[in-house]
């Protein structure tokens, strides 16, 4: 029996999927309030009821009032992002909405509910049932109080203007015999059924007076605009619609730019493109954007500065604008056709934007990839940067532009925390959310299309884009389409690269060659059969592709030759592999495989045919070993490896002796375990401890790191196992350098919960050794309430097992902890007077003020506690209970102020009161003031990172 043209096959897929629904109608009497940021409104609802269900309550999206406490589910995101703006900023600049009636046609008021852990939707209870192909009609009285734009961009503005999006009530999209009920996490995602609007909208002229300086852009249609005593009124209108945008500005930003199949309003900032640029790139981007996906069927779509700003192109955002290498056209070029495409696809694709966010973004990238492939074929990620002799030998700066997309995946994959491409949206981890599985999305679909040949994608893109015009679409419409474009079982697609988080990573298992032929088997290490690319290379130049479609692992191919010197798998990187270093073989030579050895001077991309040693100089500092100098070698690539070594040789100027440190670390990752990560580790560090003395000390260590199922979690559970093997220089200075040589074996337990407004941390902590045995719990809480005042707790509890030491060297410290570890970065560790024996160090007791008995030779318990006063401006106490061998338990107490400057960063301490009496009125109490300071920018940077992953 033939098969069906496959031109019959998708009509077939358009009827079973097409289903034409009488449209609900909005009609908004809006009136807005620019002084008072609100919008007051009359509003009718024609609700149709499109299902095949009786329908009792109907659901109405109200995103806007999201922002109306700091404990709705979008507060609790921007804590969980640790985001400030929101939680710090004031009650006139978050939002709400104020309903005020909403009843009937014959004026009977219908009940309605919102739940104080559901606050952005409204469940309207109809009193009587609703039959399917029936409809009801909605009064609704409502004022929207518009919160600032500083939170999400969208709100009022600085120039008192306002952005607005999802500000309205609207009927939530209706599903698999449910409405759509979804929290507003700022993720643009709003599931709002298709509607017709009708708006009127009303702008009052400044201060009563006629003006014409108040003008509204919108991507709806504007019918007519008057002026009626002191209103400006626009009539704006628009069919088919899920969502739209409206911007009213004091003075007009937006400039049109229209070709024959749409209108472009757009106030994207250009650098120094000129008008002539910007027009001719628009004009481009439309018509491929036509030519690929298909002709929108809205005639006007808006591309905004504020719409670029929420999805920026990173990489090119993070850069100062006089340093970007490339052109000016160029940069508004990439961020108009990524905004554009956003806008474009959330306008015209009718899926739920939350549980199908990976097509969205997969059509995107997979637009943009084949955008510069025809316009930018030899563009570089990097610019201009590429081609200046000084960064030639540096792979990360040499990738084409589109290399980088599979490296933000990687970038994720490495660290084990990539997601399926399938999650919903607010399942995701920031960066796989905004960037990895964006990138990947589209990649995948480049993928597909490769493999079967373009120009299967965007044929099958153009068909699922006119599946979308007057319907609701689903995930499975886009994959029953896929599927029914081709012949071959793409089912693995769907598995493995979308519905799974299962790596890739082939190698070559056996290789041998004649002089036209070259015969080969694939090993499989991760035991995921998926189609794969083989290259053969000639000098740089691919000789021949052959894709591979593996079903045995023992299975021999062979290929014809043609003069191909290497054959390498996934060459141009088409699939999402995990591995890229074991992908080649040579063909020639006595070593196949012989990696030179390349040394850069930065940390780079990992460069599959060389082994990379990264050198980069060094300084340290200790108050006896000064500047120290060095420099250090490592293979931290910016892709997290199994093995790393990082070997750190210094020169002490003060001192004049070698120091220096090492680590050697070997990384074991689990793909589908909470144990998601086993680090085996053995490092070194050798500097002087006194000025007359080093230390030299050995750590090997077994890290386990526990992750919960829900990546978005906070939470970390660290197991740690490891022997800290001490040699220390006997000192003429340092009372109890007589203790050089010792061993201790230490186990601890860490966890802790971390997001903005709260933090709580449990650490217990064994240890043993032969002078010693001990045992200490630490548990830490912080807690950022709605007045905007923190409150810090810490309580430390610790006791000796045994102790046969005669020296408080192993003891439990009141203020400052011997650390016979050494594992703590002090300045000056043996220093008793300067200023570097008033560093603080917040471990054991975790005083401050340095009181009477400093030590504890058989138990200690203190409290910790501090309160903000205003902005950094904190009060501090501790009190805490000693107890010594032959010694009746005493009682301290201290407090003070803190500067909280930077937490666990740089902070200040001043006593005012403790166990002493007034410190501040005695001698000398200066050198009573305590500080923090972290010099070591790795942990800086995390700052800046946690709220990525």
């Amino acid at each position: 029996m033939k098969s069906l043209p496959k031109n019959i096959i998708f009509l077939l897929v358009l009827l079973t999927s097409l289903k034409q629904y009488a449209q609900h109608h909005s009609q908004m009497d809006v009136e807005v309030n620019l002084g008072k940021k609100a919008l007051t409104i009359q509003q009718e609802i024609i609700f149709y009821n499109q299902s095949e269900d009786t329908l009792t309550t109907i659901v109405l999206n109200d995103w806007n009032n999201a922002y109306s406490s700091k404990t709705t589910p979008l507060a609790k995101r921007f804590s969980d992002e640790f985001y400030r703006g929101f939680y710090l900023a004031p009650e006139n600049e978050r939002g709400s909405t104020n309903i005020i009636n909403i009843s009937a046609t014959d004026k009977t008021n219908f009940s309605w509910e919102r739940t104080e852990n559901n606050p952005d939707f409204i469940i309207v209870k109809l009193g009587t049932k609703l039959a399917p192909n029936h409809k009801i009609t909605l009064h609704l009285t409502y004022v929207v109080k518009v919160p600032t734009d500083k939170f999400t961009h969208y709100g009022y503005t600085d120039n008192g203007g306002m952005y607005l999006r999802n500000w309205f009530l609207t009927p939530a999209r209706y599903e698999n015999h449910a409405f759509i009920k979804y929290n507003n996490y700022n993720l643009d995602d709003i599931a709002n059924a298709v509607s017709d609007f009708d708006i009127v909208f009303r702008i009052p002229s400044p201060s009563g007076r006629q003006t014409k300086n108040i003008e509204l852009t919108t991507d709806l249609d504007s019918e007519k605009t008057t002026q009626v005593e002191n209103y400006s009124i626009y009539r704006l209108k628009g069919s088919n619609k899920t969502d739209f945008s409206i911007y009213v500005e004091p003075k007009l930003s937006f400039l049109s730019y229209k070709n024959s199949s749409v209108e472009v309003l757009t106030n994207l900032k250009g650098y120094k493109a000129d008008e002539i640029q910007k027009a001719i790139v628009i004009d481009r981007i439309v018509n491929f954007t036509n030519q690929l996906i298909g002709k929108s069927p809205h005639e006007k779509i808006t591309v905004s500065q504020a719409d670029y700003d929420r999805n920026p192109f990173y990489g090119l955002n993070q850069m100062p604008t006089f340093l970007v290498p490339f052109p000016d056209n160029f940069l508004f070029e990439i961020k108009f056709l990524k905004t554009y495409l956003n806008n474009y696809l959330k306008n015209n694709l009718k899926l739920d934007p939350r549980k199908d966010s990976w097509i969205y973004d997969g059509i995107q990238i997979y637009t943009m990839v084949r955008y510069v492939e025809e316009n930018y074929p030899n563009c570089k990620m990097t610019g201009s940067i590429s081609n200046r002799k000084l960064f030639k030998g540096i792979h990360l700066l040499n990738l084409d532009f589109n290399e980088q997309y599979s490296y933000f995946y990687l970038l994720m994959a490495r660290k084990n925390l990539d997601q399926p491409l399938s999650y919903p949206k607010n399942k995701l981890i920031k960066f796989n959310e905004q960037i990895a599985s964006k990138y990947r999305a589209g990649l995948s679909l480049i993928y597909l299309d490769d493999f079967l040949g373009q120009p299967f994608m965007s044929n099958s893109i153009t068909q699922f884009h006119t599946l979308n015009h007057k319907s609701q679409t689903t995930g499975n419409d886009f994959e029953n389409l896929l599927k029914s474009n081709t012949n071959k079982d793409i089912n693995w697609f769907f598995n493995i690269i979308i519905n799974s988080r299962e790596i890739i990573d082939y190698s070559f298992s056996k290789v041998s060659k004649t002089k036209d032929s070259v015969s080969f088997s694939l090993k499989n290490n991760t035991r995921v059969l998926v189609p794969i690319p083989i290259y053969g290379i000639k000098n740089d130049t691919i000789v021949f592709k052959k894709w591979i479609e593996p079903i045995k692992e023992d299975s021999v191919y062979t290929l014809e030759r043609k003069e191909a010197k290497k054959i390498v798998i996934n060459f141009k990187n088409e699939v999402p592999e995990f591995n890229l270093r074991n992908n080649w073989k040579k063909i020639e030579g006595f070593f196949p495989n012989n990696r030179p050895i390349k040394f850069a001077f930065m940390k780079d991309l990992e460069d599959p045919f060389y082994n990379q040693v990264i050198y980069a100089p060094l300084l340290t500092f200790n108050a006896y070993d000064g500047l120290s100098p060095g420099i250090r070698f490592h293979n931290r690539a910016i892709l997290n490896r199994p093995f790393v070594y990082d070997i750190n040789p210094t020169y002490s100027l003060k001192s004049k002796t070698i120091t220096g440190a090492a680590v050697f670390v070997f990384n074991q990752d689990f793909r589908n375990s909470n144990l998601y990560n086993l680090k085996y580790t053995v490092g070194t560090s050798y500097f002087h401890y006194a000025p007359d003395a080093t230390y030299f000390k050995i750590n090997p260590m077994i890290l386990m790191q526990f992750r919960q199922d829900d990546y978005r979690d906070n939470r970390k559970q660290i197991l740690l196992f490891r022997q800290v093997i001490i040699n220390r220089e006997k000192s003429a200075i340092v009372i109890d350098s007589s203790l050089q040589n010792y061993s201790v074996f230490d186990a601890k337990y860490i966890n802790s919960r971390t997001e903005l407004t709260n933090h709580i941390s449990f650490v217990e902590d064994i240890q043993f050794s032969g002078e010693f045995g001990k045992i200490s719990t630490e548990i830490q809480y912080r807690k950022l309430f709605e007045n905007n005042h923190k409150i810090d707790l810490r309580m430390y509890a610790g006791s000796f097992l045994y102790n046969n030491s005669n020296s408080d060297f192993f003891s439990f410290a009141l203020d400052r902890p011997t650390d016979y570890l050494f594992d703590y970065p002090y300045l000056g560790r043996s220093s008793s007077a300067g200023i570097v024996s008033q560093e603080f160090i917040m471990a054991e007791g975790g005083f401050k003020s340095k009181l009477g008995i400093p030590y504890a030779n058989q138990w200690i318990t203190t409290l910790n506690g501090s309160y903000s006063l205003w902005n950094w401006i904190e009060a501090y106490g501790d009190v805490g209970f000693v107890k010594n061998k032959i010694q009746n338990t005493k009682f301290f107490y201290d407090s003070g102020i803190r500067l909280n400057l930077l937490t666990d960063y740089f902070e200040l301490y001043f006593p005012l009161y403790s166990s002493k009496g007034w410190e501040i009125a005695q001698p000398h109490y200066s050198e009573t003031i305590r500080f923090v300071v972290t010099l070591y920018p790795e942990k800086l940077i995390s700052l800046f990172t946690r709220k990525w992953f």
